[in-house]
């Protein structure tokens, strides 16, 4: 099964060449990316863009995280989300749904939706 990550790592490569964003950690990575004569600004955490495309950046970015939600949901259906989410933030092992709960906020599941699939998988199958 594909992680959201499947549907969006692409497009936002493409995005970040396109319009000259990178990722920079220390100051010897931002050197040796930046461009002479640019402006850049922090986004967050490490990525880095010019000043003048920063706020296509994020839009484009907000763009491009929902459209691969969209297709994940297409393409898995929202049980299978919901089980793939719970068994990668090994909710089994720590008996908490609330790491999982977090990272697929943004599809518009429940804590409920999410608590239902955790309760059924732990009855019908042998998750430790």
């Amino acid at each position: 099964m594909k992680y959201l990550s499947h549907y969006t790592q692409q497009k936002q490569t493409d995005l970040f060449n396109e319009l000259g964003a990178f990722f920079a950690f220390s100051n010897q990575q931002f050197d040796e990316a930046k461009k002479e004569g640019v402006e850049y600004c922090r986004v967050i955490a490490g990525l880095i863009c010019p000043v003048d495309n920063a706020k296509t950046l994020v839009e484009q970015l907000d763009v491009i995280q929902k459209e691969g939600i969209k297709q994940d949901i297409e393409e898995n259906g929202k049980e299978a989300i919901i089980r793939r989410e719970l068994f990668n933030h090994e909710c089994f092992y720590t008996n908490d749904i609330s790491d999982c709960v977090e990272k697929i906020e943004e599809y518009g599941y429940s804590y409920d939706d999410i608590y239902q699939v955790f309760n059924q998988i732990r009855k019908t199958e042998d998750v430790y």
